[in-house]
Protein backbone atom coordinates (compact mmCIF):
# COMPACT_ATOMS: atom_id res chain seq x y z
CA UNK A 1 0.00 0.00 0.00
CA UNK A 2 1.35 3.40 -0.94
CA UNK A 3 2.40 5.69 1.83
CA UNK A 4 0.14 8.67 0.55
CA UNK A 5 -2.93 6.58 0.52
CA UNK A 6 -1.86 4.99 4.14
CA UNK A 7 -1.79 8.50 5.55
CA UNK A 8 -4.70 9.87 3.53
CA UNK A 9 -7.03 6.79 5.18
CA UNK A 10 -6.87 7.33 8.53
CA UNK A 11 -8.01 10.89 8.33
CA UNK A 12 -5.54 12.92 10.27
CA UNK A 13 -2.14 14.15 9.90
CA UNK A 14 -0.42 10.92 11.97
CA UNK A 15 1.19 8.30 10.14
CA UNK A 16 0.64 5.15 12.17
CA UNK A 17 3.52 2.95 11.19
CA UNK A 18 3.98 -0.80 13.25
CA UNK A 19 4.49 0.98 16.57
CA UNK A 20 5.74 4.36 15.33
CA UNK A 21 3.76 7.50 14.98
CA UNK A 22 4.74 10.18 12.47
CA UNK A 23 3.53 14.06 12.16
CA UNK A 24 4.86 16.88 10.81
CA UNK A 25 4.56 20.11 11.43
CA UNK A 26 5.61 23.17 9.48
CA UNK A 27 7.08 25.93 11.59
CA UNK A 28 8.80 29.33 10.59
CA UNK A 29 12.39 28.27 10.79
CA UNK A 30 11.77 24.46 9.76
CA UNK A 31 10.12 21.49 9.29
CA UNK A 32 9.15 19.37 12.71
CA UNK A 33 8.95 15.79 12.23
CA UNK A 34 8.11 14.08 15.39
CA UNK A 35 8.14 10.26 16.03
CA UNK A 36 7.02 8.45 19.03
CA UNK A 37 6.52 4.83 20.24
CA UNK A 38 9.47 2.05 18.57
CA UNK A 39 11.65 2.30 16.09
CA UNK A 40 12.70 -1.24 14.72
CA UNK A 41 13.59 -3.76 12.11
CA UNK A 42 9.71 -4.13 11.22
CA UNK A 43 9.21 -0.44 10.64
CA UNK A 44 12.75 1.23 9.97
CA UNK A 45 12.26 0.93 5.84
CA UNK A 46 8.07 2.89 5.98
CA UNK A 47 9.50 5.41 8.19
CA UNK A 48 12.67 6.00 6.60
CA UNK A 49 10.65 6.09 3.29
CA UNK A 50 7.59 8.50 4.64
CA UNK A 51 10.32 10.76 6.11
CA UNK A 52 11.48 11.40 2.67
CA UNK A 53 8.96 13.25 1.99
CA UNK A 54 9.85 16.10 4.69
CA UNK A 55 13.45 16.80 2.69
CA UNK A 56 12.82 19.96 1.13
CA UNK A 57 15.60 22.14 -0.11
CA UNK A 58 14.19 25.15 1.22
CA UNK A 59 13.78 24.19 4.83
CA UNK A 60 15.38 23.21 7.38
CA UNK A 61 14.12 19.62 9.39
CA UNK A 62 14.24 18.69 13.64
CA UNK A 63 13.46 14.88 14.05
CA UNK A 64 11.64 14.96 17.42
CA UNK A 65 12.15 11.64 18.42
CA UNK A 66 12.38 12.52 22.16
CA UNK A 67 9.47 10.63 22.91
CA UNK A 68 10.96 7.21 20.65
CA UNK A 69 10.77 4.56 23.67
CA UNK A 70 12.65 2.23 21.66
CA UNK A 71 15.25 2.43 19.09
CA UNK A 72 16.81 -0.41 17.78
CA UNK A 73 20.14 -0.95 15.82
CA UNK A 74 18.38 -0.94 12.77
CA UNK A 75 16.88 2.40 13.51
CA UNK A 76 20.86 3.91 12.71
CA UNK A 77 20.15 2.86 9.32
CA UNK A 78 16.97 5.67 9.07
CA UNK A 79 19.25 8.13 10.49
CA UNK A 80 22.03 6.96 8.09
CA UNK A 81 19.99 7.45 5.59
CA UNK A 82 18.11 10.85 6.53
CA UNK A 83 21.50 12.36 6.92
CA UNK A 84 22.41 11.38 3.11
CA UNK A 85 19.41 12.39 1.23
CA UNK A 86 19.86 15.83 3.74
CA UNK A 87 23.24 16.30 2.86
CA UNK A 88 22.57 15.31 -1.01
CA UNK A 89 19.49 17.57 -0.85
CA UNK A 90 21.45 20.70 0.80
CA UNK A 91 19.09 20.40 4.02
CA UNK A 92 20.20 21.28 7.28
CA UNK A 93 18.70 18.93 9.79
CA UNK A 94 19.34 18.12 13.57
CA UNK A 95 17.58 15.56 15.56
CA UNK A 96 16.14 15.78 19.41
CA UNK A 97 16.70 12.42 20.90
CA UNK A 98 14.93 10.19 23.39
CA UNK A 99 17.40 8.41 26.04
CA UNK A 100 16.96 5.60 23.99
CA UNK A 101 18.14 7.02 21.06
CA UNK A 102 21.14 8.71 22.82
CA UNK A 103 21.77 5.31 24.20
CA UNK A 104 22.30 3.83 20.73
CA UNK A 105 23.63 6.40 19.38
CA UNK A 106 26.30 6.52 22.48
CA UNK A 107 26.95 10.25 21.75
CA UNK A 108 30.05 10.68 24.25
CA UNK A 109 31.85 14.17 23.05
CA UNK A 110 29.79 16.18 20.80
CA UNK A 111 32.54 16.66 18.43
CA UNK A 112 32.52 13.09 17.42
CA UNK A 113 28.70 12.85 16.92
CA UNK A 114 27.83 10.90 14.38
CA UNK A 115 24.46 12.78 13.41
CA UNK A 116 23.29 16.53 14.72
CA UNK A 117 22.22 16.59 18.03
CA UNK A 118 20.05 18.90 20.48
CA UNK A 119 18.25 18.30 23.67
CA UNK A 120 14.65 19.65 22.68
CA UNK A 121 12.80 21.15 19.76
CA UNK A 122 13.00 25.06 21.25
CA UNK A 123 16.72 24.79 21.07
CA UNK A 124 16.65 23.09 17.71
CA UNK A 125 14.75 26.05 16.62
CA UNK A 126 17.16 28.91 18.61
CA UNK A 127 20.17 27.34 16.78
CA UNK A 128 18.41 27.53 13.40
CA UNK A 129 17.78 31.20 14.08
CA UNK A 130 21.11 31.96 15.52
CA UNK A 131 22.33 30.06 12.19
CA UNK A 132 20.40 33.12 10.40
CA UNK A 133 21.41 36.03 12.11
CA UNK A 134 25.01 34.77 11.59
CA UNK A 135 24.47 34.01 8.09
CA UNK A 136 23.00 37.70 7.54
CA UNK A 137 26.00 39.46 9.31
CA UNK A 138 28.75 37.72 7.04
CA UNK A 139 26.58 38.77 4.18
CA UNK A 140 25.82 42.42 4.87
CA UNK A 141 29.21 43.64 4.78
CA UNK A 142 29.30 41.65 1.10
CA UNK A 143 25.86 43.69 -0.08
CA UNK A 144 27.41 46.81 1.31
CA UNK A 145 30.82 46.48 -0.85
CA UNK A 146 28.86 45.77 -3.98
CA UNK A 147 25.87 49.01 -3.20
Amino acid sequence: MAIATAAARQGNDVFQCSGAEIRAHCRHLATVVTIRGEIDAVNVDRASEYLRRFILASSPVVLDMSDVSHFAAAGISLLSAFDDECRAAGVEWTVVASPAVLELLDQGEQDDALFPVTHSVQEALRDLANAIVIRRQLVLPLIKKTA
